[in-house]
């Protein structure tokens, strides 16, 4: 299959939200290099995703979710085994398969769903969070609680696969090429069924999908609609979808979302906004964006400065 190009929607995705359109794509390593000791950590001006990009394992603490899933970190992460009956991890050279234990368990029972469902061999599960989450090196503004997963909407191949196949083996574009419709060639009734069931985990609290793909949602869904009202559009998604979790309960320091209303988001008016010319077609900057260097650690709760800080949790 032939890379499409990066429409310049995703671009302006990278601008409004601060996140690299194309890395969850982005091919990774079977020999990772370490990014190179910081010559001045103590630097107040630093991005936070400087230190928290540099830690390869948990905090050693009870778990502990502080922050909101853009602005945070987390402590205590347990990670998801990258090889499951009915799941495998992607770009195993990111580390960021770690996560609060709630959405662990989640999506083992996702993938064990999608497997009885849609009959699939099962899912294939790309960023979680890093080990004391807080913000990327690269990719995500958000995935910093371990409250949000990425979930590929390409199905497992019915195999193993190897490190170099989880490295740089490319998720399906689900989206025609005019960006009004899913291409009916690759989205099937399965990734329905997939979606339906990750929308009715009573812990859900969003799902982020292409708009294309929530029109055909809105579409294709039967019997009880209730769910669609989870799956919320938003610019990028086509390869892959978004979920969100809830606050875990007596997590006092995560800052969560109301949950969603207004019904099922399927009404013309609902999805009209994402398919105006302007917004799938928008006008290019008129300079190159700068890069953003994030939020600095003082920046993020107080309390993830001990998370940073905390030793190593024993593996």
């Amino acid at each position: 299959m032939t890379p499409r190009p990066i429409p310049i929607l995703l671009l302006l995705a990278a601008i409004l939200f601060g996140a690299n359109p194309a890395s969850a794509q982005d091919k990774g390593s079977v020999d990772p290099k370490p990014p190179p000791p910081l010559a001045n950590p103590n630097d107040p001006k630093l991005g936070a995703k400087e230190l928290f990009g540099r830690k390869v394992l948990p905090a050693a603490m009870p778990t502990r979710v502080v922050g909101f899933y853009a602005k945070g970190c987390i402590a205590g992460a347990e990670a998801l085994p990258i090889n499951g009956e009915t799941w495998q991890v992607m770009r195993l050279s990111r580390n960021r398969n770690w996560a609060h234990p709630h959405m662990v368990a989640l999506l083992e029972r996702l993938a064990a769903k999608a497997h009885k469902d849609a009959g699939w061999p099962g899912i294939l599960i790309g960023d979680i969070a890093q080990p004391r989450g807080g913000p990327a090196l690269t990719g995500h503004a958000s995935h910093q609680i371990g409250l949000d997963a990425d979930i590929w909407l390409t199905p497992m191949p019915d195999h193993l696969l190897s490190r170099e196949e989880r490295e740089e083996m490319s998720a399906v574009m689900m989206v025609r090429e005019d960006r009004l419709d899913i291409d009916p060639k690759v989205f099937t009734p399965g990734h329905v069924l997939v979606l339906r069931d990750a929308a009715q985990e009573p812990g859900v609290q969003r799902i982020f999908v292409n708009p294309a793909i929530k029109k055909a949602l809105c579409r294709e869904a039967k019997g009880d609609r209730g769910w669609l009202s989870k799956v919320r559009p938003m610019y990028g998604h086509d390869y892959h979808f978004h979920i969100r979790i809830k606050c875990p309960p007596g997590a006092s320091e995560c800052k969560g979302q109301p949950a969603q209303s207004g019904g099922e988001g399927c009404s013309a008016s609902d999805l009209a906004y994402w398919f105006k010319d302007k917004i799938l077609h928008p006008e290019p900057p008129k300079e190159p964006p700068k890069p953003r260097t994030g939020p600095t650690l003082a920046q993020l709760p107080a309390a993830c400065k001990q998370v940073l800080n905390a030793p190593d949790a024993k593996q």
